[in-house]
């Protein structure tokens, strides 16, 4: 006997005639993501909401939503630490709550949920190719209980996987952009911190090592970062070797330099020592 399937509601066969006819390439990736949620709101019944999660490395995020109340429960979530939308997420598998008011598995979460009037909800796994640390969801909250058929969650199921692919690459764009944001810091640091040991080679001849020893051994004593300690050096010429009395206070202008700081001189001089406070960094003789 041929198996019978059931027949999407009006909604949901115009969200999936919708979906075949947008010119997808004209958008975003994070139009694109937003589109496919407010889809899935106009597809769904009982006047959903929709959100996507994202879990990176076992930290969730959410990446779009439509409205407060998905946002809401998508944080709550995160702060009880499992929910629908994480067990989705972290297992791959379809996870429908038909009425909140009743679940048991996740007591805390769905006492919440109904409190903020969503009574049944659908995360639907986002599968990411080749991203073995990252996963996702999406998440569609209903106002009523038992809103989902199999019709509805038929359309959620189709939409998934473009939600996927746009997630994907919108994390992939975010990742890439930290990275480079984190190189330029990077780079900005080695160059400051390069040539506060130009400073300390010249004037009190220092091989490459000594000075970077004396920069790493003040940041040690002021608790303070290498690039702090180079660019106070490179700014006022003076090389802050002791700690402050309140640990974390920053660095005092150069009118309060006192005995723990030591003003470098002009010119290079064969037989200075950098003692003054917990750095001693002798120079190389000529």
């Amino acid at each position: 006997m041929a198996r019978s399937f059931p027949r999407p509601s009006t909604e949901a066969a115009e969200a999936l005639a919708h979906l075949g006819r947008s010119s997808l390439h004209e958008l975003s990736m994070e139009s694109l993501l937003q589109s496919l949620v407010d889809l899935t709101t106009s597809a769904m019944p009982g006047n959903s909401e929709a959100s996507v999660t994202l879990l990176i490395e076992d930290v969730p995020s959410t990446v779009v939503g439509t409205g407060a109340l998905a946002v809401d429960l998508d944080h709550a979530q995160y702060r009880l630490g499992d929910g629908p939308c994480l067990h989705t997420a972290r297992t791959g598998v379809l996870t429908e709550i038909v009425d909140t008011r009743a679940e048991g598995r996740w007591p805390d979460y769905a006492r919440h949920a109904a409190e903020r009037g969503n009574l049944s909800s659908l995360a639907v796994p986002l599968l990411l190719v080749g991203e073995e640390q990252i996963s996702g969801s999406l998440n569609v909250y209903a106002r009523t209980p038992e809103a989902f058929d199999e019709a509805s969650r038929t359309v959620a199921t189709g939409i998934a996987p473009y939600a996927a692919v746009a997630a994907g690459t919108v994390e992939a764009y975010r990742s890439a952009r930290r990275t480079a944001d984190n190189l330029q810091v990077a780079l900005g640091s080695r160059a400051v911190i390069e040539q506060a040991k130009g400073i300390l080679m010249e004037r009190l001849r220092l091989t490459p090592d000594q000075a970077f020893d004396a920069l790493a051994q003040a940041s040690m004593n002021r608790n303070v970062k290498v690039r702090e300690i180079a660019e106070h050096l490179v700014l006022t010429g003076e090389l802050r070797l002791q700690p402050d009395p309140v640990r974390g206070r920053p660095l005092p202008p150069p009118s309060s330099s006192g005995p723990a700081d030591r003003r470098l001189p002009d010119g290079p001089r064969s037989a200075e020592t950098v003692s003054r406070g917990s750095v001693s960094v002798r120079p190389r003789h000529s």
